[in-house]
């Protein structure tokens, strides 16, 4: 038997300890036992909710259809949401068979599992993309950002050949509480953007661009080096990597539930 806690799961068995229903040999013994499931191929994660707050999102690319169910059905069965990444019309057809509530994202190359979407944070995400071709990565990372429980705000083909279509927007980027950026060809918009707004900024390089773009290495490079403050950048074309941080960033700005103080779990007689 493969035991599963979710968030919900601790927080009935910290009461069960403080009401004493729980004894303290019971209770460390559950938080001991076995946190994934070993399907051979896969080491489901199905305890990363508890530790990060957000389940193991599935990375398509190299699976089968036939891995990719298997892994979301543990992670479903475990009663979590599910974000499958670099998913291909194979993917989804075998997930929509299995899943009736599966959604295929398709430019953002996305698909997900669940039953009824989070409740929207108070916040918003900017995300931003230099030119249409960028906008797969951005969708990626505004698919992953609203998975998570936020308020996207999209800000299509504003790249610096006419910064004027940036600047039309610039209420939208102050209002904001994180910025994503998406870019290719020499990856300038990311340093504009910072020089404009006093939130971080995440870059997100994409392979976009002609022979010396080298991939999207000229991008990434660009932004590495950019003089604009407060510009953070990860991989090329991971806009999940930017969607995912945002919402963390984000998550910090909206109100949170009381974490339980070491004094009140500590009523166990």
């Amino acid at each position: 038997m493969i035991f599963r806690m979710t968030t919900e799961d601790l927080k009935k068995l910290l009461e069960g300890y403080r009401e004493n229903r729980v004894s303290e040999r019971d209770a460390i013994k559950a938080l001991q036992r076995q946190s994934f499931t070993d399907l051979g191929f896969a080491k489901v994660d199905t305890q990363r909710e508890l530790r990060k707050g957000f389940p193991e999102v599935v990375f398509g690319s190299g699976k089968t259809p036939a891995q990719a169910v298997a892994i979301a059905a543990e992670l479903v069965d475990a009663g979590q949401r599910v974000l499958l990444t670099r998913v291909s019309e194979e993917h989804f057809k075998a997930l929509k068979k299995r899943f009736k509530n599966a959604k295929h994202h398709d430019e953002a190359r996305c698909v997900a599992i669940e039953d009824k979407p989070l409740p929207k944070r108070d916040g918003v995400i900017a995300v931003l993309s230099a030119g249409t071709s960028d906008q797969p990565v951005a969708e990626e990372a505004a698919v992953t950002a609203e998975f998570m429980g936020n308020r996207v705000n999209r800000l299509y083909d504003v790249g610096v050949a006419g910064l004027h279509r940036l600047l039309a927007r610039l209420d939208e980027l102050q209002n904001a509480n994180v910025i994503v950026v998406v870019a290719g060809m020499e990856g300038a918009l990311p340093s504009v953007v910072a020089g404009l707004v006093d939130r971080p900024v995440i870059a997100v390089p994409t392979s976009v661009g002609y022979g010396a773009s080298f991939g999207g290495v000229a991008a990434l490079l660009g932004m590495l080096n950019s003089c604009g403050s407060g510009v953070t950048v990860v991989n090329i074309d991971n806009g999940f990597g930017g969607g995912y941080a945002a919402s963390q960033i984000n998550s910090l700005c909206a109100p949170t539930n009381a974490t339980p103080t070491k004094s009140s779990i500590s009523k166990h007689k």
